[in-house]
């Protein structure tokens, strides 16, 4: 593969959630409406403070993770897009649009699955009928299996027709293959026409989809010059008056055709003229700007109308509360690093190295990034600087590794202050302006980790010392690194480990830069940073007593920490309840946690099934600990539904606290309960890393007290 996919494969994934915000704000709007309110529309309608979560980039980031998780490796099955859809998906909230069976096409899909449907049945046509099978849904979702695909459309369809029948059948299937293939080629095409021309080489002739897609370039080839009157041309002939259900995909896919032929291979053209058209704004737009994104590149891209608003920030709404705030360039080397593992190739450096061993590190090789870095002053009389100035470029001038770095700009500042240079590790509700899609988190660093940075001087800045810090959010304490002086013009490598806490939560990592000089003077202050992230084993304990409730909306609540998969979760006297009339899971820590001990003290109250989960890497892959029916205490698998690996007598009761003690280490399972010991070794696709939980089942209810996780 050429090197030079991986910047494409950012600019692509960028594009798409640029083109979501886009269309986020107006989704479902007319034409006529978007014209009446704001005439022409030439940029982002909303300034959010960050923007939350939504189902078209919740899909294409957790279902791609079917080629690692899947049974079929690279060759990828329509049940192992199911399963990731099960295992990533929180229980009928949040991640899509839980419009009811028979309606939402994915929800529809979803409880299929989950009652024994297997996929592709579960999205056919033969299932579910014309209607719900044939929404929009097919290809909304689709855009990472081109990028993950580029330059081999080939692929790129066979991926996509497994994934698109997961949850769709018959034109929306076609829609997938479609879109996905256009984005594919894209990574060598710059022709419009001879995109979509490859693109319809992929599906039937005589289809629908392909139908409208030959009408609309007929029109533009005949009528090239007023996009308007070919939106005028589909809403006659094309509308959502003519198909069935809420959100039909052939009239979205006929203005993403107009968009791109009349926006004329102008990447900001593009996107506005399909926004301005209505209908499902935020799918729209999005598609076409992977397509976009692609093809022109991140120079194609301005950066300063569509990036910097977004500062490369991405929130989700998984079941695994720390990937739903990865930044853009994750997701970016994440699809990297699949394109290359299923072409059968290495990745180059510094490619290789970020991607194998701290994907989620802040290290700026994309052009432009800022892995959604902050930065804040602090320090002297607040009020005389209440009215500071901040910059953050990414800038070649200087690395640490690779060839590029974040530089900073804060002013004024004055001796004895203190700048900080930081990634948030924890949103709440206060970060957002809504609740779309019901975001949760659980933090991405820990106490007890080594957090790691690299810091640089310009010889035209002032001369500081820097150390690395962590913030509690509980306490709002900052815990700090050794103070350093830095030469002008040497970097400065640093090494912090955090310190082992009770009852924290850890919502910014970064670096925290000591000003010198005399007290009289006030200067700007810059400096260059690089390869800031975290690794090694957590030590800390999760005092219930200390976590709150976080209210987005009355119907979106949530436990700070931790994401729900399905039950009553609520805080009480200082304790976490849980209950359920069926099953019930929620979890937190970290997804890639690998050899650890986690202790558990809670109280069963009701019910005869209540457990503690482990390596947890989603909804249906975990392991579990705890009391079953006639007095056991056994350890579990849960591979789409829990298995017994091992079990032993043990008298629990009701309404008594107890602290079952769950160790991993490689493929072995231990857990103690008081003087009880079990263990069980799992030979089969064992779960070698993941996050932490808790879990009932038939009708169940239990008490928490505590979480605490110490190394192995």
């Amino acid at each position: 593969m050429k090197a030079s996919y991986i910047e494409q494969i950012y600019a692509g994934w960028l594009a798409k959630i640029i083109g979501i915000r886009l269309g986020a704000p107006i989704e479902g709007w007319t034409y006529e409406k978007i014209r009446n309110i704001y005439g022409e529309l030439n940029g982002y309608p909303v300034a959010y403070r960050e923007f939350a979560a939504d189902d078209d980039s919740n899909g294409p980031l957790f279902f791609l993770r079917a080629l690692e998780d899947g049974r079929h490796g690279y060759d990828v099955k329509a049940q192992d897009v199911a399963e990731a859809l099960l295992n990533y998906a929180p229980f009928e909230h949040g991640f899509f649009w839980w419009g009811g069976y028979g309606i939402s096409t994915e929800h529809t899909a979803y409880l299929n699955l989950r009652n024994g449907i297997l996929a592709p049945a579960s999205g056919s046509i033969e299932q579910n009928g014309h209607a719900a099978a044939e929404q929009i849904g097919g290809q909304i979702f689709i855009d990472t299996w081109g990028l993950v695909s580029p330059g081999n459309p080939d692929q790129a369809a066979r991926f996509a027709k497994e994934a698109a029948s997961v949850t769709h059948g018959g034109n929306a299937v076609y829609g997938g293959i479609f879109v996905a293939v256009c984005i594919s080629c894209a990574f060598e095409e710059k022709e419009i026409r001879k995109i979509l021309e490859k693109g319809l080489s992929y599906i039937p002739a005589d289809c629908e989809y392909a139908r409208v897609v030959r009408a609309v370039m007929e029109y533009h080839e005949k009528h090239p010059e007023n996009w308007r009157a070919c939106f005028r041309f589909i809403f006659e002939n094309f509308g959502y008056d003519k198909y069935p259900g809420a959100c039909h995909i052939i009239p979205n896919i006929a203005v993403m055709i107009l968009a791109l032929l009349y926006g004329e291979g102008d990447f900001s053209d593009t996107l506005n003229i399909c926004n301005m058209c209505g209908w499902d704004t935020d799918c729209n737009v999005g598609n076409v700007a992977t397509i976009m994104g692609v093809r022109c590149g991140l120079e194609g891209i301005d950066y300063d109308k569509w990036r910097k608003p977004i500062n490369d920030f991405l929130a989700c709404s998984s079941v695994v509360g720390s990937m739903n705030m990865m930044d853009i360039p994750y997701g970016a080397v994440y699809i990297a690093r699949l394109a290359y593992a299923v072409a059968g190739e290495e990745m180059p450096e510094p490619w290789r190295e970020i991607a194998e061993k701290r994907i989620d590190s802040c290290h700026f090789e994309f052009p432009g990034s800022t892995h959604a870095m902050r930065i804040r002053a602090a320090g002297l009389d607040e009020r005389a600087r209440a009215e500071r100035e901040y910059a953050l470029v990414n800038t070649d001038e200087t690395a640490h590794t690779g060839s590029r770095a974040l530089k900073f700009l804060a002013k004024p500042v004055e001796p004895g202050e203190n700048v900080y240079l930081y990634r948030k590790t924890y949103y709440t509700p206060a970060d957002f302006d809504d609740s779309r899609y019901d975001p949760c988190f659980s933090p991405l660093v820990y106490p007890g980790q080594t957090l790691h940075g690299s810091a640089f001087l310009p010889e035209y800045s002032q001369e500081a010392q820097v150390s690395l810090y962590v913030r509690d959010a509980h306490s709002g304490q900052i815990y700090e690194g050794v103070r350093q002086e830095i030469t002008k013009g040497e970097w400065k490598t640093l090494a912090f480990q955090i310190p082992a806490l009770e009852g924290a939560l850890l919502d910014e990592m970064g670096f925290c830069f000591h000003i010198h000089g005399v007290h009289t003077q006030v200067f700007d202050f810059t400096g260059i940073v690089d390869d800031l992230y975290a690794d090694g084993q957590p030590e800390y304990s999760l005092e219930f007593a200390k976590e709150r409730e976080e209210l987005w909306t009355v119907l979106h609540r949530e436990i700070s920490q931790f994401t729900k998969l399905k039950g009553l979760m609520y805080l009480e006297e200082g304790q976490m309840h849980l209950s359920c009339s069926d099953f019930a899971e929620a979890y937190t820590g970290r997804h890639d946690w690998e050899d650890y001990r986690a202790e558990f003290t809670f109280t069963p109250l009701t019910g005869e099934n209540h457990m503690v989960n482990v390596r947890v890497q989603g909804a249906i892959r975990s392991y579990a600990a705890g009391f079953l029916p006639d007095g056991r205490l056994a350890i579990l698998k849960n591979d789409n539904g829990y298995s017994v690996l091992a079990q032993t007598p043990f008298a629990w009761e009701k309404g008594r606290e107890y602290t079952i003690a769950v160790t991993v280490k490689g493929n072995e399972i231990r857990a103690a309960v008081e003087d009880v010991v079990l263990s069980a070794v799992d030979e089969v696709r064992p779960y070698l890393h993941g996050s932490i939980g808790v879990s009932l089942q038939n009708g169940s209810h239990d008490r928490y007290r505590r979480i605490r996780v110490l190394k192995e």
